[in-house]
């Protein structure tokens, strides 16, 4: 999860997570090199009393700024495709869990058990007990199996809520009437927070996401007691 004065992303859980702060360092490099760039040639601008009378006429520059900012977009796009393709796959997943948003407050449905089922409420601050976190913190949590390929199907009873879950690269909008999916799969066992990321109403800050990853065995045992 995040920690104060935190600048950059959340520590990568998945391959998917990972794959994203690849893109995000490989952009900002771009980035900061056009910027270098710009910032350079103004300030020698600004600085230098030289001029080239013919440089408003060359079609050698006019070519140059053409092609070379076709080429950085490029590079920039052909990595994002390919995330974006990675991210839609759904590969024979070994679990489905469905998520219903309401106001304000998640319903989880194991749909491989039998009745497996919960609402999963935030935890008022005055409940919370020592090292807990507020505003984060909710009844039931949501137990997966690590090192798994998990589909989740998202949608909504009431209005517009949105399942993110930062480390885990996830942000899927849960939308009434409609049945969105993604998958999941966390590489190392913990608890990952997130938070309803659309504003949904008066209480849209109070509707956290808990997913406690755990070895398969643990789940077993868990789902086994639940049902």
């Amino acid at each position: 999860m995040a920690y104060p004065f935190q600048l950059g992303l959340q520590d990568a859980t998945s391959p998917i997570m990972e794959e994203l702060l690849h893109f995000h360092d490989h952009t900002l490099m771009i980035v900061f090199l056009i910027s270098s760039l710009v910032l350079y040639i103004i300030s020698l601008m600004l600085t230098t009393k030289l001029t080239h009378t013919s440089t408003m006429d060359a079609q050698e520059v006019e070519t140059v700024w053409t092609i070379l900012p076709a080429i950085i977009l490029i590079l920039i796009a052909l990595p994002s495709l390919r995330i974006l393709y990675m991210m839609d796959e759904i590969n024979n997943p070994s679990l489905t869990v469905k998520t219903m948003g309401h106001q304000w407050y998640w319903s989880y449905e194991y749909t491989d058990y039998e009745d497996l089922n919960f609402d999963s409420y935030m935890i008022p601050t005055q409940e919370l007990k020592p090292g807990e976190l507020r505003l984060l913190e909710v009844d039931n949590r949501v137990v997966l199996p690590m090192e798994m390929t998990i589909r989740m199907l998202i949608s909504s009873e009431d209005v517009l809520h949105s399942w993110v879950v930062p480390s885990l690269g996830l942000k899927t909008d849960a939308i009434p009437g409609r049945l969105n999916q993604t998958t999941l799969m966390a590489m190392r066992p913990g608890l990952y927070y997130g938070q309803c990321s659309e504003i949904c109403g008066s209480n849209h800050s109070f509707m956290p996401i808990v997913l406690e990853m755990v070895p398969l065995s643990y789940f077993e045992t868990w789902s086994a007691l639940m049902v």
